[in-house]
């Protein structure tokens, strides 16, 4: 953002400010005080705990150059006013898209979009000037933020969208009015919200309707089985919007353009190597590698393959060739939280996923750490899964079938509603004597370090809000 106070103060309805005070730059934003950078603007929210006004002469001593806040406060900086600074932020990301000349990229669904995210960004990063959604950004703050990051020489914004209900994805579609499309799944988060699969992917299919006509992408999951849905949802063919598919299917059916993965085998820590193939790019006539090309990833499990084909699609539908998009996935790493696989000194393997969870991201997660290589005994601390409403016992019970399957020595369930792992993992066949279930994260730690031994590993997974990742700070510890 690069911004004078006198055009801000326009553009979130303020009085306008003149003068020495108006022709000061902004060059940033940030709502804590202890992360202002030299140029930003700094917006006192006002918490129920905590009243962001506080602490305006802090962030000004820090290089505020701005204040937007709802009352008047003690600072040596121009000091916008108004009403809601929450609503005014929203203004300011409008008004600073009109400005922006670069694509936007929208991205969601209900697994996988922070890894897409990130993985999208690395491939663009090869060859374009690229600002992405910072860790899991995606509300109606969180994409203002990375709109109002973005500048006159950036070429790609890519913004994450997070929902709680219908019409949220719309509304974050208004700020963002992203250029192109992409959702990478309809699964059963949010089903205490919204009910059913398809009210799902009603709201996730509000990304496929903003999408402006004739000349746009929409990336499309061909391995979903709501893939037609969300298309039929679009009106694609009848706004002129281009469908880009993308699969892990070995022979998937005849679309173009499209990406697909095949030959894929797995590493002894769960890393696929696979080929990347790509049909229907223009630039693919001009490579030697007739599109198709080896990759190896750093991230782990097949579901990251379908989020690497999701990415290459992107870039390959940039103009980027497809032996940049496989350099850049190459490179790519996990971020914290998901699957990072640590190595204790005492010769313990800690493989941490319980940044979040849903029934798809908990079964691929399994799936995974049984295609891993262990020396010692394989154990598995899982946690509850929020929002599944109705749902909720049999998804809970589904995936205790599946640890069941995954070839644990030892199963250990965090939360009231995760009993229902361990219970469905009992009737799967898992001996009773295997499974072990506690209230929260201090008495996990407790249980599974007493019984560990060198070249034993642990995966860690459930909702962030379960706090499973103390248990991966203490076993690493």
């Amino acid at each position: 953002m690069l911004i004078t106070v006198a055009d801000l103060a326009s553009a979130v309805g303020a009085p306008r400010i003149d003068g020495a005070a108006g022709d000061v730059v902004v060059t940033g934003l940030t709502w804590d005080s202890r992360d202002v950078a030299p140029g930003d603007l700094y917006v006192a929210f006002a918490g129920e705990r905590v009243d962001g006004h506080d602490f305006a002469e802090a962030a000004v001593d820090a290089g505020a150059v701005a204040v937007l806040a709802t009352r008047d406060v003690d600072a040596v900086v121009p000091v916008i006013i108004v009403s809601d600074v929450a609503a005014a932020i929203t203004d300011l990301a409008k008004y600073w898209r009109e400005q922006l000349t670069g694509t936007v990229v929208g991205l969601t669904g209900s697994s996988g979009k922070t890894t897409t995210k990130n993985l999208v960004r690395d491939v663009l990063a090869h060859d374009l000037t690229v600002v992405a959604t910072k860790a899991n950004q995606n509300n109606e703050l969180g994409v203002p933020a990375t709109l109002l990051t973005a500048d006159h020489e950036t070429d790609v914004v890519v913004v994450e969208m997070g929902m709680r209900g219908r019409g949220q994805i719309a509304e974050l579609a208004e700020i963002a009015q992203p250029d192109w499309g992409l959702i990478t799944n309809v699964g059963t988060s949010h089903m205490e919200l919204l009910g059913s699969r398809d009210e799902i992917a009603n709201a996730k299919a509000e990304l496929y309707e903003a999408l402006p006509e004739s000349y746009d992408f929409a990336f499309v999951n061909a391995d979903d089985d709501y893939a037609d849905y969300l298309l039929e949802r679009g009106r694609f063919e009848e706004r002129g919007v281009t469908p880009v598919y993308y699969s892990t299917a070995e022979d998937p059916a005849e679309r173009t353009p499209l990406v697909w993965a095949s030959d894929v085998v797995f590493d002894g820590e769960g890393c696929p190597t696979f080929t990347m193939n790509a049909v229907g790019f223009e630039q693919l006539d001009l490579e030697e590698s007739n599109g198709s090309m080896q990759c190896t990833l750093l991230l782990r499990g097949m579901h990251n393959v379908s989020n690497a084909c999701a990415a290459a699609a992107v870039g390959l539908a940039s103009g980027m060739t497809l032996a940049s998009c496989c350099a850049a996935l190459e490179a790519a790493n996990p971020e914290k939280g998901r699957q990072v696989v640590h190595r204790t000194e005492s010769g313990l393997t800690v493989i941490d996923d319980a940044y979040n969870a849903n029934p798809d991201s908990m079964a691929a997660s399994l799936s995974t750490f049984a295609a891993m290589s262990v020396a010692g005994r394989r154990l598995a601390v899982l946690g509850d899964m929020l929002e599944l409403g109705d749902l909720s016992r049999e998804s809970h019970e589904r995936v205790g079938a599946q640890a069941a399957k995954a070839g644990l020595d030892a199963l250990v369930c965090v939360g009231e509603l995760s009993r229902s792992i361990a219970s469905g993992a009992v009737a799967a066949g898992m001996p009773e004597s295997a499974v072990t279930t506690c209230d929260d994260a201090a008495s996990a730690l407790e249980l599974v370090a007493s019984g560990l031994a060198p070249g034993d590993a642990v995966r860690v997974t459930a909702s962030h809000s379960i706090g499973l990742e103390r248990v991966v700070e203490g076993l690493v510890r």
